[in-house]
C-alpha cells in the first residue's frame, strides 16, 4: 500500500505483537506513531492510505504510558533541594537515570527550605519536554514551608513559615516565582490558608493537603476552595479515627463538590505504609491512587549518609532516617519497584497497577488529553515491560530513549 506523503512526509512507525494498555484493559493491537504522536490505523488506513515505515516486533511485551513521578526530592546524589552551582547538571542528571525506570515525566520537589534557596533553585528549574536526554520536567512541587510544626516530618523546624501577615503575598515573597511550580502542599488547618488555595489554584497550580493536623472539615473546606491532592496519604498527617478520620477521611467524604476527584499519593515502598494500608486506600477510592516515590538524593546509591535539603538523611537497607533518629526521610524506591510492589500488596490487576503511575498523576495534573494514555494523538510516551512488570525500554515521543541491555535480562 502506497503511502500518502500529502500528510506528512513523517516516517510511520508500527509496534506489532504487543498488548497495550487503552481504556484500562491491556489489548492485542498495534500501537502506531508518527512525529512523536500516537495513529488511529483507521485514519491512516482510509483517509490517508498509508502504510508503516518501519514495523517493530515486540515480543509480546505490555506496551504502557510512561510513568509520571510527580514527588521526587532527587536521586543519584542529586538533592533538589540544594542550591548548587550545577544545579542543572544536577536535574539533567536525574532525569536521564529514571529513563530505566520507567519514567518520562517528573516534578522535580523541593522540601522545606529557606526563601534563598527557593530563589537560587526555582529560576533554573524549566518545564521541558523529554527526550534522549531525559525525562520530561513538568513544573515543581514546593513541599512546604507552610506545614505544621506537629506534622513537619523531615522538614527542618526553623525553615517553617505562617500565612498570618499577607497570605498569599508571603507565599509568593517566600517562593521568588510561581513560573515554574505545578504543585503545592500545604497544611490547610493554618490560619487564612482558604485564600492561597484560591489564588493558587486560579494560577493553575494544583493544591496538596500534606504535613498537616487538620481534622476533616478543615481538608474538605480546603478541597471545596480548590485543593485536589494529599501528599503521601497516612504518612505525616493525623492517624485515622472513627469520630474524626482527618485528612484520610476525604477518601470517602460526601462533601467533595460534584464533578471533581481528590487524588491521594502513596509510597508504596514497603518502608512508609504496611501493605494493608495500602490496601485499605486503594479500595476506599481506587481511581484517586497516585504512585509517588518521594525519592531523595541516595536513590540508586549506597546505604550510608546523604541529604535531603537542610537535613543529614541516613540510609539504611530500605529505610531512610534523620541522622540519628527513626523519623522517615522520603525513600530510596525507583518507580517501577513501587509499581510492583503496590501490584503484590493490593492484589489489584496489571492495568490498575499501570494506571496508578501513569493516568491518574495526568489526571491530576489535567494533562490527560497528552500524558498517561496511549490514546489516538496523545503523546508517544510509553514502555515496553515484561509481564512482571519489569521495564524492558522507554520511549519519548516514540522514539526509544533507554532499553535493557540484553546480556543483564
Amino acid at each position: 500500500m502506497p503511502s500518502n506523503k500529502s500528510v506528512s512526509d513523517a516516517p510511520i512507525v508500527q509496534f506489532s505483537n504487543c498488548r497495550i494498555l487503552r481504556d484500562h484493559r491491556l489489548q492485542r493491537e498495534d500501537l502506531w506513531v508518527r512525529e512523536g504522536k500516537i495513529l488511529n490505523p483507521e485514519k491512516l488506513f482510509f483517509d490517508e492510505k498509508g502504510s508503516a515505515d518501519v514495523q517493530l516486533d515486540c515480543k509480546d511485551s505490555i506496551i504502557a504510558p510512561g510513568f509520571i513521578d510527580v514527588q521526587i526530592n532527587g536521586g543519584f546524589g542529586v538533592d533538589f533541594s540544594l542550591a548548587t552551582d550545577d544545579f542543572k547538571s544536577g536535574i539533567d542528571l536525574v532525569s536521564q537515570k529514571i529513563l530505566s525506570h520507567g519514567v518520562t515525566s517528573f516534578c522535580p520537589t523541593l522540601v522545606t527550605s529557606p526563601p534563598s534557596v527557593y530563589h537560587q533553585v526555582l529560576p533554573q528549574i524549566n518545564v521541558r519536554n523529554g527526550g534522549a536526554h531525559g525525562a520530561g520536567i513538568l513544573g515543581a512541587h514546593l513541599e512546604g514551608p507552610f506545614i505544621s510544626k506537629e506534622k513537619k516530618g523531615a522538614h527542618p523546624e526553623h525553615c517553617l513559615r505562617t500565612f498570618e501577615a499577607g497570605a498569599f503575598q508571603d507565599l509568593l515573597a517566600t517562593y521568588g516565582s510561581l513560573d515554574c511550580v505545578q504543585i503545592v502542599t500545604l497544611a490547610p488547618e493554618m490560619r487564612r490558608s482558604s485564600e492561597v488555595i484560591q489564588e493558587l489554584t486560579k494560577r493553575g497550580i494544583c493544591v496538596s493537603l500534606g504535613h498537616s493536623v487538620a481534622n476533616l472539615s478543615q481538608a474538605e473546606e480546603a478541597v471545596q476552595h480548590g485543593a485536589t491532592f494529599i501528599t503521601h496519604l497516612f504518612n505525616a498527617m493525623l492517624p485515622f479515627h472513627h469520630r474524626d478520620p482527618g485528612i484520610v477521611g476525604l477518601l470517602t467524604s460526601d462533601k467533595i463538590p460534584a464533578g471533581r476527584r481528590v487524588f491521594y499519593g502513596m509510597i508504596s515502598d514497603g518502608i512508609h505504609t504496611n501493605p494493608a494500608a495500602l490496601r485499605i486506600a486503594h479500595r476506599a477510592h481506587p481511581k484517586g491512587l497516585v504512585l509517588v516515590t518521594d525519592a531523595i538524593a541516595g536513590m540508586g546509591l549506597a546505604p550510608g549518609r546523604h541529604t535531603l535539603g537542610q537535613q543529614v538523611v541516613e540510609i539504611d537497607g530500605l529505610n531512610t532516617y534523620i541522622a540519628g533518629t527513626k523519623t522517615l526521610s522520603g525513600s530510596v524506591a525507583t518507580m517501577d519497584t513501587c509499581v510492583r510492589h503496590f501490584q503484590e500488596a493490593t492484589g489489584c490487576s496489571v492495568e490498575t497497577a499501570l494506571e496508578a503511575a501513569s493516568l491518574h498523576p495526568a489526571q491530576l495534573l489535567g494533562i490527560e488529553h497528552k500524558k498517561g494514555t496511549l490514546n489516538y494523538d496523545s503523546d508517544a510516551d510509553f514502555l515496553m515491560l515484561n509481564d512482571s512488570l519489569y521495564v524492558q525500554a522507554t520511549y519519548i515521543a516514540g522514539e526509544e530513549v533507554w532499553r535493557q541491555d540484553v546480556s543483564g535480562m
